[in-house]
């Protein structure tokens, strides 16, 4: 696209969704609708939610350390049952 034309507000979006949701990588991105990758980098920025609270900070704490544990949890059982084979 020309330096200065302006991204329809409903291209972004869908832009972005690609990239959220499909795993669209911003380069490919970016190659396909024509415009620089810097561009689509400050599209997420300014869409871009604030910092985390602190309670949503230590729920996802919590939910990663439970997540690490069963992760150790369910080795330590593959384990065992590989070592009985």
């Amino acid at each position: 696209m020309k330096k200065g034309f302006r991204v329809a507000r409903e291209v972004r979006e869908q832009i972005i969704n690609r990239i959220k949701h499909d795993g669209v990588t911003i380069t490919q991105a970016a190659k396909d609708a024509g415009v620089h990758e810097t561009t689509i980098y400050g599209w997420i920025a300014k869409n871009a939610e604030g910092i985390p609270s602190v309670l949503e900070l230590a729920r996802l704490k919590r939910e990663n350390r439970e997540l690490l544990e069963l992760v150790g949890e369910l080795t330590l059982k593959l384990s065992t049952a590989q070592k009985k084979k």
